[in-house]
């Protein structure tokens, strides 16, 4: 063992570059035991020198032995089934394919090898062996030579046999012949198709891809590999191009029992003394050199397994490997086993049994071994994580990661590899290497794990190849994009940042959504921002159509509200409702003009915001200065940019000039009704502008609604007539409430004459309420005069004055405009005279100043009979001012006209009392005849009819209608029912005298007038009245 050399050549046999192969223990080796005898081998091995052969089957193993038997083993090495296959003879070589199984001996009675194939799926019912389902002679030409080696194709078509004079036999849709259904009924006629006398085949090999799309050939022909001692051919077996004779693929071959197909089936392996060499259908590859002489070689799985002596020198001599396994403890012919993983370029195993090596056998997923002793040894391979264990210890990463594929092991496998090998390179401060490791484990490591090794600032870059890497595959979150975004702005890598942002996310291909994006865009804004890298937050905004996130950027950090508001004008009347709202007061104090008719636009225009509908009507735009930039430099696309703005899109320009040109401008929604948002919304942002707040609130009132104080503009076509009555209706009270306000705050002539207008107008819809607080909060005497007269408070007109001239009596003016306003309210108001004859008589020096008004106050309320002479004494009575002489004629007229109506009223009593007394007088006079002229009854309005009743009182009933015994008058004796407890109350006042003295205390005089009056003083009692 110690004089083995195991080396990886790259080159030819003469010239080559051998690697020491790496050896491990990838397998472990337990002694194979009898299923009944625990101290000895199984019992078929036994005798190991009478077996001829053993493979693998469908069915299970199948030994051979010299004198034609053949054994079908278990699991446990106990032969289930056996039967002679050859009889008196032996069996040299067998295949078993689909469970057919084809055997190639020799017998007694046959002179040459004999051909047999059996049907291990039945059995015969004479010998309880398989069926026999065909049986021929292996003889090309008269003279016999012994088979070397045969082939067997994995669906039954083609057999191969390979013959010791050179020779290589075909028998082609063998198939077909084994059918039952089949047409044909025995073997088919063989074909030669290789000669190479006199060298002998020493192995084939049928070349089969079970894929088609197999990266080496694009074809699923099946080809045919043919060793001999001094070549390696193929040939064509089926396909397109197939016959014709083979084709020499080396000039070097090997000898007996040292040529085997691979796993796959896809190369034949040779076992050369220099080395191993492995065939494709394009030539030798590169071998792998293994000094030494090969007895055998065999397959298992991805392994390929060498059987040798124990020494390396290819001329040792028998003698000498004799004494070599006698050294070992062994009779002689000791070898040594290796086990070659071709692919990864590792041996697995190597071992030395001195008794020598009788097969190698690859069943139930181990190797076994039979020593020339008949002692069976199996090697049972170590588990997958068991042997990354081992590189793993040895750190030997690449090595583990190659096995691992060859494996075909799950991802997150071959991703803990590279984390294991990115962990010891770091260790190691590898950083670069161990950075390429963590970026194979991206999508099975959480990245926290690698962020964290790598946040100092020496690793910072390859901090930024992860995260770049993260982002590339959609698997970053907001905190990744914010930590890349910050490293980029700490090594201030602008070109880098400019990649990340602009380069991959137009590469990303998304414009209207971030869903392709490789990184998470609210936080790469909002990283920008922060770092002051505004033009790049802006570039994603604008680009990703994040209209606030590109407002925020440029108003609050960038200062460019030029800009600001031509994105505004883009972005339609929804967006720009809203985003106004937030930053209107910052543009109006940056931008007072062109904020201001944007927002006349978004409040006046339903729909884009255009050029021609930007237009402002009103005066005020005539007295911008020509040599201003106007604010239609921010109203359209194809305007010709104001100077100040030539700067700062000249910037905008440089950086989307190798972006899509659609985003360059935010897209204009389509021409739709949109519903005008209310004017007040932006009310609060006018506060340190009043005259920019006066201009809009006109503009919006006389576009939106066609009101103005001087000539009217025919309200705009595109105004919506569905929108809301009462909400528009109280939008245009709001904005003339304002105005109003506006013109009193700013005490101008002017302003002052707009004020009255909007006061004195029956049309604009000011609230009167409002604007009467305002009056009164601004001291507008004439508003406030208008408004009271407007709203029917003629009284608080009258007040006002009478207040302003106890305020200075000097002045005659308020006195004059009390008197003034009389005039004017007077006959439609009676009550004010009172008022202001109260006021006029209130002092000397008014009534000496009015007199002439107080008499002609007196005259019409004399008159007009507004107040009686008693109420105008008290008045005049209230203070010592006027005196008796002022009233004296009005007096004497008043009292002379008051006797002459009691006078009246005298004779009319007397009148009416002469009449009833003369009505008592007669009917007391029974002399007297009462003569009863009513044809109706008074209780049923229906024609009178006898038998009827007539009362005294001329009420007459029909006899039906009364209540029996009824003798009053139903109609009168409930009217003298209630004059009856008339006088039964004031009989009980008459008795209450105390009560009366007290309402005499109170009242005096009128308490015992009302006394006499109603009879208290002189009552006559109703029991003395007879009835």
């Amino acid at each position: 063992m110690a004089n083995a050399t195991v080396v990886a050549a790259t080159a030819s046999p003469s010239v080559t570059r051998p690697l020491q192969l790496r050896q491990f223990a990838f397998f472990d080796v337990h002694p194979v035991k009898d299923a009944h005898d625990l101290a000895s081998s199984p019992e078929i091995f036994k005798n190991a020198s009478e077996i001829s052969t053993v493979v693998s089957s469908s069915a299970g193993l199948l030994a051979a032995d010299i004198h034609g038997s053949i054994h079908i083993l278990n699991k446990e090495f106990v032969s289930t089934t056996s039967w002679v296959a050859h009889v008196g003879g032996r069996v040299m070589h067998m295949a078993e394919r689909k469970g057919v199984l084809v055997t190639i001996g020799e017998e007694d009675a046959v002179r040459g090898s004999l051909l047999k194939i059996w049907d291990l799926g039945k059995t015969d019912k004479r010998n309880q062996a398989p069926v026999l389902l065909r049986s021929s002679k292996v003889q090309p030409s008269n003279k016999p030579h012994p088979v070397s080696c045969f082939a067997l194709s994995s669906a039954l078509s083609f057999l191969a046999i390979g013959l010791a004079d050179g020779t290589v036999l075909l028998y082609r849709h063998l198939d077909q012949s084994l059918s039952p259904t089949g047409s044909l009924t025995a073997l088919p006629k063989t074909r030669t198709i290789h000669e190479s006398s006199p060298e002998p085949i020493t192995g084939l090999g049928f070349r089969e891809l079970p894929n088609p799309t197999n990266a080496d050939v694009k074809d699923n022909n099946l080809h045919l590999f043919i060793v001999t001692t001094n070549s390696v051919n193929v040939y064509h077996v089926s396909g397109k191009g197939s016959g014709g004779s083979s084709v020499l693929l080396d000039d070097i071959g090997c000898g007996l029992g040292c040529a085997v197909m691979d796993w796959r089936a896809e190369k034949i392996v040779l076992a050369r003394d220099e080395a191993v060499y492995a065939y494709g259908l394009q030539g030798r590859e590169p071998p792998y050199a293994y000094e030494g002489y090969k007895s055998s070689i065999h397959t298992h799985l991805n392994y390929v397994i060498v059987v040798s002596p124990p020494t390396t020198v290819a001329t040792t001599s028998p003698a000498t490997r004799k004494l070599a396994a006698q050294a070992a403890g062994g009779d002689g012919d000791a070898s040594r086993v290796t086990v070659f993983d071709m692919e990864n370029k590792v041996v697995g195993y190597t071992g030395m049994f001195p008794e020598g090596v009788r097969e190698v056998i690859s069943e139930w997923g181990n190797i076994y071994i039979l020593t020339n002793n008949g002692q069976l040894t199996r090697l049972t391979e170590k588990s997958t994580s068991a042997k990354l264990s081992m590189l793993y210890a040895k750190a030997l990463y690449p090595l583990a990661l190659s096995l691992a594929q060859t494996q075909h092991l799950d991802e997150s496998y071959v991703a803990d590899i590279h984390r294991q090998h990115g962990d010891y390179l770091y260790a190691k401060g590898d950083w670069d290497g161990a950075m390429t490791c963590y970026l194979k484990t991206i999508g099975w490591v959480k990245p926290s794990y690698v962020v964290r090794k790598f946040l100092d600032a020496q690793r910072i870059h390859n901090l930024v190849t992860y995260l770049q890497e993260l982002h590339a595959l959609g698997l970053a979150n907001a905190d990744h994009t914010t930590l890349l975004l910050n490293t980029y702005t700490k090594l201030k890598d602008v070109a880098r940042l400019d990649s990340f942002i602009k380069t991959e996310s137009r590469r990303s291909g998304a414009t209207e959504s971030n869903g392709d994006l490789p990184f998470d865009l609210d936080t790469a804004i909002r990283v920008c921002r922060q770092a002051g890298y505004f033009d790049h937050a802006s570039y994603l905004a604008k680009r990703y159509q994040r209209h606030e996130e590109y407002l925020r950027v440029m108003i609050e950090d960038a200062g460019k509200y030029g800009e600001a508001l031509t994105y505004l004008r883009h972005l339609g009347a929804a967006a720009a409702e809203s985003n106004l709202a937030r930053y209107g007061r910052a543009m109006l104090d940056n931008l007072p003009e062109e904020t201001t008719q944007l927002l006349i636009d978004l409040c006046t225009v339903s729909g884009p915001l255009t050029m021609a509908e930007a237009e402002d009507t009103t005066p005020q735009q005539s007295s911008t200065p020509a040599n201003a930039p106007s604010y239609l430099s921010y109203l359209a696309l194809s305007r010709v940019p104001a100077p100040e703005d030539k700067v700062e899109e000249s910037k905008a320009d440089e950086e989307e000039n190798l972006s899509e040109p659609q985003t360059t401008q935010p897209s204009a929604p389509t021409p739709s009704k949109e519903k005008r948002p209310s004017p007040t919304l932006y009310f609060a942002h006018f506060v340190d502008h009043p005259s920019h707040f006066v201009h809009f609130l006109e503009s919006v009132a006389a576009r939106r609604w066609g009101q103005s104080l001087s000539s009217l503009p025919s309200p705009l076509p595109n105004a919506n007539s569905d929108e809301d009555d009462d909400s528009e209706k109280r939008n245009q009270a709001a904005v003339w409430n304002t105005l109003l306000e506006l013109y009193l705050d700013g005490g101008t002539p002017e302003q002052q004459d707009k004020a009255l207008k909007v006061l004195t107008s029956d049309s604009l819809p000011c609230d009167e309420t409002h604007a009467l607080i305002l009056c009164s909060i601004y001291s507008y005497t004439r508003g406030l005069v208008i408004l009271w007269e407007k709203l029917g408070m003629y009284e608080d007109v009258l007040r006002f004055w009478m207040d302003k001239h106890n305020a200075s009596p000097s002045e005659p003016s308020a006195s004059t405009e009390v008197v003034q306003a009389l005039v004017r309210y007077g006959p439609t108001h009676p009550h004010l005279y009172e008022l202001v004859l109260r006021f006029l008589t209130s002092t000397s020096e008014l009534l000496t100043r009015h007199r002439a008004d107080v008499e002609k106050i007196l005259e019409h309320i004399e008159k007009e009979r507004i107040i009686p002479p008693l109420g105008v004494v008290q008045v005049l009575s209230r203070n010592g001012v006027a005196s008796v002489g002022l009233v004296k004629g009005w007096l004497m007229g008043r009292i002379k006209e008051a006797r002459e109506e009691d006078q009246q009223l005298i004779n009319s009593y007397r009148l009416e009392t002469n009449a009833k007394l003369k009505q008592v007088a007669e009917l007391e006079d029974p002399m007297h005849a009462k003569v009863f002229s009513v044809t109706r009854c008074s209780q049923c309005s229906g024609q009178l009819d006898l038998p009827s009743v007539h009362f005294m009182c001329n009420h007459s009933y029909h006899q039906r209608c009364l209540l029996d015994h009824e003798t009053e008058c139903p109609l009168c004796v409930r009217q003298h029912g209630v004059i009856q407890e008339i006088r039964r109350n004031n009989e009980r006042m008459a008795d209450q005298h105390e009560l009366f003295l007290a309402d005499v205390q109170d009242n005096g005089f009128k308490v015992v007038a009302s006394g006499f009056g109603k009879g208290v003083l002189n009552m006559t009692r109703l029991d003395d009245v007879a009835v």
